[in-house]
C-alpha cells in the first residue's frame, strides 16, 4: 500500500532509502485486534503485532495504546528515546498521510504543545534526577522498622502487645516497600532500566502499572466487577439485569472484603498461582527468599501456627493501608471505557491530588501526587512538589481541572463513589 486508500494485507517494514507509505487514521483504527496491532509515534506508523511479546514492560502495556498516538506515552516511559528508537525502527511501516491530525479523536494542539514544552522545561530543570540520599534514606528506614519489628519480639517476648506493635511497624515498612518499589518500577531512580529492575526484585517484587488510569480492561485498580461496580460498569451491569452481589450495599460491603482481603488474597494468593501456572521461576525464587526470611525470623518465637497467623494479621493491615491509599486518587474520579483523549486531558480526567504535608506525603508514598505522578510517571517523587506549580500554570491556562483534596475527604469520596455507583446500577436494574 503506497498511499492512501483501502487497508490492505498485513504491512511489511518499511524498506531503507524508500518512501514511506502514508495512512490515514480510518485505516489504522481497523489494526486494535489481538495479534495486530498498530500505533503512532512522531507521526510515524508501526507494527508492533508479533513485537508486543517483547516488550520490556509487557505486551498488555503496550497494546493499550493499539491505534492510537502514542506519542507522549512513548516519552513519558522511556528514559533514552535514541536508544529505543532503535528498536522500533524493524516495526515501522508508514507514517501519517501529510492532511492527518496527529491524533485520531479529541485532540487540543496547544494543549498537547505546551505540554511537550513543560516537560522539557522539566528536564531542564533536571527534575527527573533522582536524589541519592533522599532513596538511601527511604530504604534505610524501611530495614530499621523490619529490626525493630524484630527486636519487639525478641526482647518482649510473643505476647499480644508485642506481637501487635510489631505487626503494626512490619505493615508500614511493607508499605513503604511497595512504594520504593514502585518508584523503581518507574525507573525513577537509577538511570539504567536494568538497575532499577534488579533493586526492585530485591526490594519487593515486579509490579506492573498502569498508563491509562480508570479505563476499563486497561487498569487493574478499576476492573474490579463482578466483585465491585464503578462508573460505566453500574450501568451496564444494571441493564443486563446482572446482580452477583447486592451493589446497592457495595459501600457497606466494601469494609468487609474490600481492604482487609485485597493484599492477601491479591497479592499473596493470585500472584503465587500466576507465578506457578505461568513457570515464572525468577519470580518464584524472589518470593520463596522473602517467605523464608520472615518464617526464619518469627517461626522460634511463634511455631507454625502462630507465625501463619502472624503474617496473615501483617497483610490485613497492609492491605487496609493500599486500598485507601492507592484509590482516594482514582476511585472518586471519571471511570469508564476509553475516550481517546490526549495525553494531559486522560491523566487529569481520572486522577486527583491529596493536600501535601509531611506525614501524608511520607505516608502515601508521595502519591498524595498522583496528578503529577501519572503526567511523569519517571520523575523521582521527591521533585513533585516541584513541577506541580507549573502543571497548575498549565491547567489554568486551558482551563482544565487541577482536584486537590484534603486528605479525609479523599478517603471518605471512596466510599461515596461506591454508594454513587451502587445506586446507579440499582436504577438501571429496576428501570430499564
Amino acid at each position: 500500500m503506497g498511499g492512501v486508500g483501502e487497508p490492505g494485507p498485513r504491512e511489511g517494514p518499511a524498506q531503507p532509502g524508500a518512501p514511506l507509505p502514508t495512512f490515514c487514521w480510518e485505516q489504522i483504527r481497523a489494526h486494535d485486534q489481538p495479534g495486530d496491532k498498530w500505533l503512532v509515534i512522531e507521526r510515524r506508523v508501526y507494527d508492533i503485532s508479533r513485537w508486543a511479546q517483547r516488550h520490556p514492560g509487557g505486551s498488555r502495556l503496550i497494546g493499550h495504546h493499539g491505534a492510537e498516538d502514542a506519542t507522549d506515552a512513548f516519552r513519558a516511559f522511556h528514559q533514552d528515546l535514541n536508544f529505543v528508537r532503535k528498536f522500533l525502527q524493524p516495526l515501522l511501516i508508514g507514517e501519517l498521510a501529510p492532511e492527518e491530525p496527529s491524533q485520531d479523536g479529541p485532540l487540543n494542539a496547544q494543549l498537547v504543545e505546551d505540554f511537550r514544552a513543560l516537560h522539557q522545561a522539566a528536564e531542564d530543570m533536571k527534575l527527573f534526577d533522582a536524589s541519592p540520599t533522599f532513596f538511601a534514606f527511604l530504604l534505610g528506614h524501611i530495614l530499621a522498622m523490619e529490626v525493630l519489628a524484630w527486636l519487639l519480639i525478641y526482647l518482649l517476648g510473643p505476647g499480644w502487645v508485642p506481637s501487635a506493635l510489631a505487626a503494626f511497624i512490619l505493615a508500614i515498612s511493607q508499605a513503604q516497600s511497595w512504594c520504593l518499589q514502585h518508584d523503581l518500577g518507574h525507573a525513577s531512580i537509577f538511570k539504567k532500566s536494568w538497575w532499577n529492575h534488579v533493586a526492585q526484585k530485591f526490594v519487593m517484587g515486579q509490579l506492573k502499572h498502569h498508563a491509562k488510569p480508570n479505563i476499563f480492561h486497561k487498569d487493574p485498580d478499576v476492573t474490579v466487577a463482578p466483585v465491585f461496580l464503578l462508573g460505566e460498569s453500574s450501568v451496564e451491569y444494571g441493564k443486563k439485569k446482572r446482580r452477583y452481589l447486592p451493589y446497592n450495599q457495595q459501600h457497606l460491603y466494601f469494609f468487609l472484603i474490600g481492604p482487609p482481603l485485597l493484599t492477601l488474597v491479591n497479592f499473596e494468593v493470585e500472584n503465587l498461582a500466576y507465578m506457578l501456572v505461568c513457570m515464572q521461576w525468577a519470580d518464584l525464587l524472589w518470593a520463596a527468599s522473602f517467605y523464608a526470611r520472615f518464617f526464619l525470623s518469627y517461626l522460634p518465637f511463634y511455631g507454625v501456627p502462630g507465625v501463619l497467623l502472624f503474617f496473615v494479621a501483617v497483610r490485613v493491615l497492609e492491605s487496609h493501608w493500599f486500598v485507601w491509599i492507592t484509590q482516594m486518587n482514582h476511585i472518586p474520579k471519571e471511570i469508564g471505557h476509553e475516550k481517546h483523549r490526549d495525553w494531559v486531558s486522560s491523566q487529569l480526567a481520572a486522577t486527583c491530588n491529596v493536600e501535601p504535608s509531611l506525614f501524608t506525603n511520607w505516608f502515601s508514598g508521595h502519591l498524595n501526587f498522583q496528578i503529577e505522578h501519572h503526567l511523569f510517571p519517571r520523575m523521582p517523587r521527591h521533585n513533585y512538589s516541584r513541577v506541580a506549580p507549573l502543571v497548575k500554570s498549565l491547567c489554568a491556562k486551558h482551563g482544565l481541572s487541577y482536584e486537590v483534596k484534603p486528605f479525609l475527604t479523599a478517603l471518605v469520596d471512596i466510599v461515596r463513589s461506591l454508594k454513587k455507583s451502587g445506586d446507579i446500577w440499582l436504577d438501571a436494574y429496576l428501570h430499564q
